[in-house]
């Protein structure tokens, strides 16, 4: 993947080229996907919003096909505090990954300031609150300030239709009950707009999917206080949502991931999906024997059918960060071989536990199969999905600087919100 990123302001001060590390200055990581018709008129809200003692820089985190790019530049010219756009060609984790590749840039050096407001480009979030978010952060002591539709003067009114209300109220109700310690004093876990500051983001620790960033943040960051303020979700200005089937799967499986995130978490899980895959193994066995196989070689066939379902949804839930570690063909051949020594280990095991313990067979079968279940979880995470280091701290280490190019003027702008 290549990257580029460039200010759209050419410096007047050397000394002055970056945003200053002050008390309540702040960077603006606006994640945009086609939002061309929506920048100009989020960059003039901007302006009329940010007062001239706020440090300010913003920083469009841009995976569009259109003209996005173009229009952002256009609309930045007309506007005194720093903008600058990060292109990426492939959209790595959606959404909520380009907000971290905007925390990495920060932290390798385009811009040092306490507070990082996270924001849709499509006007949905107003940006009139910007100030407000950081104000409270700074008053209250609060590492995390959300923007709530859920608490009193709140409302989600620009959420478009029933459908859409029901999945976002049911998607809080579900995260919050997943992530109860975590999510505690976060009313809309489903936000997207918040500021956080700067020292209680440790970029390397995420790993996103999707859109839903703030729940990414708050369960791996762990933000020490949080508070909220207020807001009504609007309409959206132009374009069309990006909220589809396909993100809610990917929503879906960005949960299991953070679950996932412990040893027994994921051995809870690898349990769960093994007893889901007793679906498909009987379903084939069924089929196998219908069609006149003898049950002995439809046996083996049907039990293929439930390795491959549990190797499916392991993939995808359980280990979907260590995937790229091995191909894919070494992974399904490495799962299927242990899957499959399960039902040869298993038989021995009883015999043992009923010959040299004197144990009946029905404890002794309920023994090996517990048995058999934590050795090939161990075995699976070993020998399939061997841990690795972070593969995004060896990007930004590796692929960044490399991948980046500047146009000239790349040093941004001291506008009128920043100060020396």
């Amino acid at each position: 993947m290549s990257e580029d990123l460039w200010s759209l302001h050419a410096p007047i001060d050397a000394e002055l080229a970056a945003p200053q590390a002050l008390t309540g200055s702040v960077t603006l990581i606006i994640p945009t996907f086609n939002e061309s018709g929506n920048v100009a008129e989020l960059l003039r809200r901007l302006g009329d919003a940010l007062p001239g003692h706020l440090s300010c820089a913003v920083l469009f985190v841009d995976d569009s096909t259109d003209d996005t790019p173009a229009a952002i530049e256009k609309a930045a010219a007309d506007h005194p505090f720093p903008v600058s756009v990060l292109h990426r060609e492939v959209a790595e984790g959606g959404l909520g990954g380009a907000v971290v590749e905007g925390v990495l840039a920060m932290g390798e050096g385009w811009a040092d300031t306490d507070w990082i407001v996270v924001m849709d480009a499509d006007l949905q979030h107003p940006p009139h609150l910007v100030p407000e978010l950081v104000g409270e952060g700074e008053r209250t002591g609060a590492d995390l300030v959300v923007a709530s539709r859920y608490i009193s003067g709140g409302s989600r009114a620009g959420l478009a239709g029933s459908y859409r209300i029901a999945v976002s109220r049911g998607a809080t109700w579900l995260t919050k009950g997943l992530f109860p310690r975590a999510l505690r004093g976060i009313s809309d876990p489903m936000s997207g707009f918040f500021a956080m500051r700067r020292s209680a983001v440790t970029a390397d620790a995420l790993k996103p999917l999707g859109y839903k960033i703030l729940l990414e943040l708050a369960v791996r960051c762990r933000p020490g206080k949080v508070a909220e303020v207020p807001f009504v979700f609007q309409d959206r200005f132009s374009g069309e949502s990006k909220s589809t089937a396909r993100e809610g799967m990917r929503f879906l499986a960005h949960l299991a991931s953070l679950r996932s995130a412990t040893p027994l978490a994921r051995m809870i899980g690898f349990g769960l999906i093994g007893l889901s895959g007793f679906v498909p193994n009987l379903g084939a066995l069924w089929l196998l024997t219908r069609a006149g196989m003898h049950y002995l070689p439809a046996e083996i066939v049907a039990n293929q059918a439930g390795v491959l379902w549990n190797f499916l949804l392991i993939e995808t839930l359980l280990f979907r960060d260590r995937r790229r570690h091995r191909h894919w063909a070494d992974r399904v051949g490495r799962f299927a071989l242990l899957a499959n020594a399960d039902l040869l280990l298993r038989i021995p095991l009883i015999a043992v536990f009923v010959a040299r313990f004197g144990m009946e067979v029905l404890p002794a079968t309920a023994l090996a199969l517990v048995t058999t279940f934590v050795l090939r979880f161990a075995a699976t995470e070993a020998l399939v999905y061997l841990p690795r280091r972070s593969r995004r701290s060896r990007k930004s280490r590796g692929r960044r600087t490399p991948g980046r190019s500047r146009t000239p003027g790349a040093p941004l702008k001291a506008g009128r919100h920043s100060r020396s």
